[in-house]
């Protein structure tokens, strides 16, 4: 019998990099010849195993027509040729490329990963442009598969697909938490080794930050809310952990601030963001829109409360009131409020920090997910053989 098929597809390779290099490994144990396509990247080239096949096609982000036709016909080729049983596709321009080079080579199992849905945080024509190439892009796949319950039924009440061809894997997330990475046992070492390097005293409480420096992040809420809170409390930080060499709508007078005041502090990219989470009192995500908030799971994974807006993703990857808080998007002093009160209420804090390490580790452990998520692709192979079979015998 010949190993079933996959490919997955991503814009960047910083998806794969940050997602998916272990699952992909996973996945050839498991005895699928697995490819992956998304921008060219000499260094995953590199460093990918030599029985994972790379094909890379440049994936401009943004709208850009040109790019958009050049890329699906060269996908089109790609699976033309690979006759792969299964294409998984996530992140909104591969999604759109993908499922249309896809639907035209007639690949039998077209995966839509929804991590996450890209006019969520839209407003007028933008809104209803951006809903159109969703809609075209659930229409085009055969399954699709949110990472949360809340994006599922936000899609339900949009009307973007029927539940008959979706479902959400296990508890959600595109990856889990890796437990052996977010290692809580070295939480204390990691606390003290992150806090001499930004000489942040022991006795300061540390509110925290991953992703990038957008405004879709509320990175500008966060700001503005801590400028509140370090009026009052003179003993807190924030640590922001995410690339900033390119910023997107931040208000100019909030983010100036921030760079010259010294309890707010910038570290840039890291691949050790455990090593950072273990040094803060709370996390922080205070986004527009999110497929998930993996952030959230490892922040929790690591024993850290959390404070998240009230939107599909965030939301599933915690319990209001009891391993963290919620806030309304786009608003300030919501955010003031539960920032103060965490601050306020230690013992609290340290009870929401218990009570999230074990709803991480007990809801979203990485390899029991991997388990899942076999067993769903397994389940669409053989619906597809089983398919192959009722066509001959007809």
């Amino acid at each position: 019998m010949t190993n079933k098929r996959i490919c997955f597809v991503t814009t960047t390779s910083v998806t794969i990099k940050s997602f998916l290099i272990g699952q992909l490994e996973y996945f050839y144990m498991r005895g699928y010849e697995v490819t992956v396509i998304c921008n060219n990247d000499l260094q995953l080239a590199k460093s990918l195993p030599s029985y994972i096949n790379y094909k890379p096609v440049e994936m401009v982000r943004g709208v850009n027509s040109a790019n958009a036709i050049r890329c699906i016909y060269q996908l089109y080729k790609i699976f033309k040729k690979e006759n792969f049983d299964i294409v998984q596709y996530s992140t909104p321009n591969a999604a759109l490329y993908t499922s249309v080079a896809a639907w035209l080579a007639r690949v039998p199992v077209r995966l839509y990963c929804q991590w996450g849905i890209r006019y969520v945080g839209f407003e007028g024509w933008k809104r209803q442009f951006f809903k159109l190439l969703e809609k075209a892009v659930c229409t085009l796949s055969t399954y699709i598969e949110p990472d949360s319950l809340g994006n599922l039924n936000f899609s339900f009440r949009e009307k973007l697909y029927k539940p008959r061809k979706s479902r959400v894997i296990w508890n959600g997330s595109a990856n889990g938490v890796d437990l052996v990475k977010f290692d809580i046992s070295k939480k204390c070492y990691w606390n003290k080794l992150i806090r001499k390097q930004y000489n942040i005293q022991p006795d300061e409480l540390v509110i925290g930050f991953i992703g990038r420096l957008d405004k879709d992040k509320g990175i500008n809420e966060l700001l503005q809310a801590f400028k509140k809170i370090s009026d009052e409390y003179q003993n807190c930080k924030l640590l922001i952990i995410g690339p900033d060499d390119k910023v997107e709508g931040l208000e100019p007078e909030i983010y100036k601030w921030s760079k010259s005041f010294d309890s707010v502090i910038y570290t840039g990219f890291t691949t050790q963001v455990e090593k950072f989470i273990a040094a803060m009192d709370l996390f922080v995500l205070p986004s527009y829109r999110e497929g998930f908030g993996s952030v959230v799971i490892e922040a929790e994974a690591m024993g850290v409360p959390v404070i998240v807006t009230d939107i599909p993703g965030p939301v599933d990857a915690m319990q209001p009131g009891i391993t963290g808080l919620t806030v309304p998007k786009g608003s300030v002093q919501p955010l003031v409020d539960a920032m103060e009160q965490m601050i306020l209420n230690p013992k609290e804090r340290e009870e929401m920090g218990k009570n999230a390490f074990n709803f991480a580790r007990t809801n979203f452990a990485q390899e029991k997910l991997w388990d899942y998520i076999l067993e769903d692709r397994d389940r669409l192979c053989n619906t597809l053989i089983l398919s192959q079979r009722e066509k001959l015998d007809a």
